[in-house]
């Protein structure tokens, strides 16, 4: 039977003992397949909404992307709220603007009332890393206070970076007091124990084989099926065949994670002063953060084959050693990777296929929006589908090159974009 992949997370997680998997016929109102942030925010919200809900997860909880992502709390979407102006007009863009910062408040929620001990710390610094994405940024903050309003975020410039970040890689960027970062295997499994106690039916190592769409909804496993009045699809990059379909339409990219021994206090405050999450605003970008026993955890580089590097920490140390060459040959000592799902145009990819909703493809923006994806699926489960509707109506295209093309046409795009950070 499948255990967590090893890595920092999985070496800190609370305990957490592996639940049964599921055996023979079961009904419920409600079958949710994945047992990541979305399957189990969904879950949740479904039973506090009085259905019943029965979960099956491949693996273990938190598995997959919510249990290895670099934890970072980022407000809003893929999407800067003047990418969304651009594209979608003032009148639209405004509620996406809305439910991308709203996923904020959802995730502090649960933590808040389930009292899920998952480091939240807060804090979130958007680094620019040439001149021109400064003034982009600038550009952003006068548009989210014009918009709605927001007045949690603030410019700084490139002689204030010091109070945040103890770099000289960066040409200012913008700190989000709302933002933050967290444990999220942690949080993930505080999400699970929540849906348990709302009567949530919870199996692991009971990979879906087949999802039939019709009415009831009918989902089958190697040794049981659960029919249902809905299904939730909350896979993301690990939906592998189960719908072919979101093939079209999402790639898996593989991130890489490593964390450094633990720092003295005065090091890890020296570093970090600001204690925030970190990301760049480059294409293929780094992000890092500090974690509750300081260390420094770092994601950086990016692979588009499902291969790994032969040495994850010699993979990642060259982009640590960039970006604070006074960490040149700190000792690493976890090193892990973890695929998200990415589509063509970063935006996610939310919808429903007769009775089945499925929420996908957050483009390394997930750890927020997805607690709010599975609060939307229930809302519109409930008769309430605006929001819900909003993100199913966002455009999504496919990927060019058809099942032959697609992937090697993406990894030249991606190599691209990896260029123009360049120059």
């Amino acid at each position: 039977m499948a255990s967590h992949a090893p890595s920092y997370y999985a070496a800190t997680a609370a305990p957490f003992a592996r639940r049964a998997p599921l055996t023979g016929a079961i009904t419920a109102d409600v079958v949710v397949v994945g047992g990541g942030f979305t399957g189990l925010s969904a879950a949740l919200s479904a039973a506090e909404a009085g259905f019943s809900v029965a979960l099956v997860e491949a693996r273990r909880i938190g598995w997959g992307a919510s249990g290895r992502n670099g934890g970072q709390m980022i407000p809003g979407m893929r999407w800067a709220a003047t990418d969304l102006v651009e594209h979608f007009g003032e009148e639209r863009a405004k509620p996406l603007v809305e439910i991308g910062l709203a996923a904020t408040d959802a995730v502090r929620g649960r933590i808040a009332r389930h009292g899920i001990d998952c480091d939240l710390r807060d804090g979130h610094f958007h680094a620019a890393w040439k001149p021109a994405h400064l003034d982009e940024m600038r550009r952003e903050q006068e548009l989210l206070q014009r918009l709605v309003a927001y007045d949690a975020a603030q410019v700084v410039e490139r002689d204030e970076v010091g109070a945040y970040v103890a770099t000289a890689a960066y040409h200012g960027g913008s700190y989000d007091r709302r933002g933050g970062h967290l444990h999220p295997l942690n949080y993930a499994l505080g999400l699970a124990q929540a849906a348990e106690a709302a009567g949530v039916r919870i199996f692991e190592d009971s990979p879906a084989l087949a999802v039939d769409h019709g009415s009831p909804v009918t989902v089958s496993t190697p040794d049981g099926s659960i029919s249902a009045k809905y299904a939730i699809l909350a896979c993301d990059s690990e939906i592998g065949g189960l719908e072919p379909r979101f093939r079209q339409v999402m790639m898996p990219v593989i991130n890489y994670n490593v964390t450094t021994t633990p720092l003295t206090d005065a090091e890890a405050s020296a570093l970090i002063p600001s204690n925030a999450s970190i990301a760049e605003s480059r294409f293929v970008l780094n992000y890092y953060r500090l974690t509750a026993d300081n260390r420094l955890l770092f994601g950086g580089g990016e692979k588009y084959s499902p291969r790994p590097p032969r040495d994850i920490k010699a993979f990642v140390r060259p982009h640590i050693e960039r970006i604070f060459p006074q960490l040149t040959r700190v000792e690493l000592d976890h090193a892990w990777g973890g695929t998200i799902g990415v589509t063509f145009n970063r935006l996610p990819h939310f919808g429903r296929i007769g009775n089945s909703f499925y929420a996908q493809g957050y483009s390394g923006h997930g750890v927020l929006l997805t607690t709010l994806a599975g609060e939307l699926i229930a809302e519109a489960m409930r008769g309430t589908a605006e929001r819900f509707d909003l993100m199913a109506n966002l455009p999504m295209r496919k990927f060019p090159g058809g099942p032959l093309l697609r992937h090697p046409l993406y990894v030249l795009g991606m190599l691209w974009y990896a260029l123009k950070d360049r120059l």
